[in-house]
């Protein structure tokens, strides 16, 4: 398959996507609230805290004021963080990599308090507890 064959092909594909998902009009960093809101060509407003996602949980308020959309509107830049946003993912409630996503889920369930965590606590205290590293 030729290049510009893959090129074509990309861009039917972006066109397809254009025609069936919503786009970014406009984003603002909302300090009131502290949340990022995003509002879309379906006339919806998405929001979201921006210590929930990648490249901006450390953000300050003042590197948050500048917000660019990208030209297909499905890219939200922070440029003072060097820090990007795909929408369609935003919008499947992903806001970071596969692997950024899995490790705030293990820290927010390594905190839980769940009975059968406790009882499993205990249980392995009963046996010595967790093991030491091996050298």
């Amino acid at each position: 398959m030729a290049a510009s064959d893959r090129f074509e092909q990309a861009n039917r594909r972006a066109k397809d996507l254009g025609a069936s998902l919503p786009k970014a009009l406009a984003a603002c960093y909302d300090s009131a609230s502290d949340r990022i809101v995003i509002r879309l060509s379906s006339k919806l407003d998405v929001s979201f805290s921006p210590r929930d996602a990648q490249g901006l949980e450390h953000a300050k308020p003042s590197q948050l004021d500048l917000i660019e959309i990208t030209p297909s509107g499905f890219g939200i830049h922070f440029p003072k963080l060097d820090a990007d946003l795909y929408l369609p993912s935003l919008l499947e409630g992903f806001l970071g990599s596969k692997q950024w996503m899995a490790s705030r889920l293990g820290h927010v369930g390594g905190k839980s308090r769940s009975t059968a965590k406790r009882a499993a606590a205990r249980a392995n205290g009963k046996l010595g507890g967790r093991p030491g590293r091996a050298v």
